[in-house]
């Protein structure tokens, strides 16, 4: 690439963003998309974050790893939190690093969350506390999250119709971030600056048309996962003294379940079927996240000619017109 087609890349920053459901097959594309275009893998996705994680994250192995430069894996230890805000500043310095070498990064992943941080700029809100959270924690356990998110209603009506009854997660945030400022989250979200501003931005949308293609997908996914050894994986982060199932790495879907199991909470037979359902659920959700997305262009994850024809969309877009 001659110096002056660099200059020219540096001036002109593009961003690919693969986004869909969870097992709609957007590593492989990825990869196989890095080794055709001059592209750099950047994670989008809140499990993939931790070490020792690896069978319940279906993790992108080692040999794709070592071929194709990716990013954001591997980078915090379970016991540790990650942020949507630790998100943007790993992503936005991930990019320039990229772009310093003269490649683009294609953002993959299924956090939707993540993503709309990314692409919608991020609030300064404050840490979190562990001593907050304990007691949120304790409330849901004798009052239900139900309860909780009736109790987020009254104080931020508008983060409470956002978010779904179902995501104890970003409702114990959100009732976090009130408690520690006095100030509803959605409105500490208004002030934000994209760090896509400015950034020449191609968002492909892939999942499969047929709803059913894709429970049968994640039905078949883990139960590879345990034939795997997620089992022993999850006994072994158990096995650890530093973590517990309120851990926010612990409470991936998955995880949370299996954990539940060894536990002794229920059968292995019912902790993958409630595990089979969560990740439905989590797909469903994804999905209405990815609906949200106007400038999204969508491919069907079943179609057989798939690569192809995300790679002439890619071509296409003008993203790389200067390589």
């Amino acid at each position: 690439m001659a110096g002056a087609s660099i200059r020219e890349a540096f001036a002109r920053r593009g961003a690919v963003l693969l986004m869909g459901p969870t097992g709609a097959g957007k590593s492989d594309l990825a990869v196989r998309l890095a080794r055709e275009f001059p592209l750099e893998i950047v994670s989008v996705d809140s499990a993939l974050v931790y070490r020792g994680m690896d069978i319940g994250t279906a993790k992108p192995g080692l040999d794709s790893r070592r071929t194709v430069p990716h990013h954001l894996i591997d980078i915090r230890d379970p016991a540790a939190t990650y942020s949507a805000g630790d998100f943007v500043a790993d992503a936005a310095a991930a990019m320039e690093d990229i772009w310093r070498r003269g490649r683009q990064p294609l953002f993959v992943g299924g956090t939707m969350l993540y993503f709309h941080a990314l692409s919608h700029g991020i609030a300064a809100l404050p840490e979190g506390n562990s001593g907050v959270r304990a007691q949120i924690d304790a409330r849901a356990a004798t009052a239900g999250w139900a309860e909780v998110h009736r109790e987020l209603a009254r104080v931020d009506p508008e983060a409470a119709s956002r978010i779904h009854i179902n995501d104890p997660q970003r409702i114990q945030r959100a009732l976090e971030v009130y408690q520690l400022t006095g100030q509803p989250i959605s409105r500490l979200q208004q002030s934000r600056v994209s760090v896509l501003a400015g950034v020449d931005v191609l968002e492909i949308a892939l999942a499969p048309l047929d709803r059913n293609i894709l429970h049968e997908r994640l039905q078949t996914r883990f139960e590879t996962m345990l034939a795997a050894g997620f089992l022993e994986e999850v006994r072994t982060l158990r096995e650890r003294s530093d973590l517990t199932a309120e851990h926010p790495s612990m409470r991936a879907v998955g995880y949370r379940q299996v954990w539940r199991h060894l536990a002794g909470d229920c059968t292995l037979d019912e902790a993958s079927e409630q595990a089979i359902v969560a990740t439905r659920q989590l797909a469903k959700r994804q999905l209405t996240w990815l609906r949200a997305r106007p400038q999204a262009q969508w491919f069907d994850a079943a179609h057989r000619d798939i690569a192809s024809m995300v790679s002439n969309a890619l071509s296409e877009s003008g993203i790389l017109q200067w390589y």
